[in-house]
């Protein structure tokens, strides 16, 4: 079944950098869409990138362009979402999903991973 396994979240100040991973298995990594999904404290699920299989293709939600970037690595089964120049603001649970995220498209929760938190604070 579908594994994804986040890493790399903690305590950041605001300005930091902090750089996630997500290892997959059990599915056909290099074939999938894969998106970096964020939910804020009493805030909802927020779609924040995306990337094409072969990562051609990149998304960026505007809140995090220019500061974030996704990418990944298919010899790895790895997925990544290096963030920079954080706020407060990005402070959320982290999850790498597979799938093409969007709203009103939402992969089955099966098809998640567990997340990851960041918190950006002084």
């Amino acid at each position: 079944q579908v594994q994804l396994v986040e890493s790399g979240g903690g305590l950041v100040q605001p300005g930091g950098s902090l750089r996630l991973s997500c290892v997959a298995s059990g599915f056909a990594f290099s074939d999938s869409y894969m998106t970096w999904g964020r939910r804020a404290p009493g805030k909802g699920m927020e779609w924040v990138a995306r990337i094409s299989g072969d990562g051609d293709s990149t998304f960026i939600a505007t809140p995090v362009v220019g500061r974030f970037t996704i990418s990944r690595d298919n010899a790895k089964n790895a997925l990544y979402l290096q963030m920079n120049s954080l706020k407060p603001e990005d402070t959320a649970v982290y999850f790498c999903v597979k799938g093409r995220a969007r709203p009103g498209v939402i992969p089955p929760r099966s098809d998640w991973g567990q997340g990851t938190q960041v918190i950006v604070s002084s």
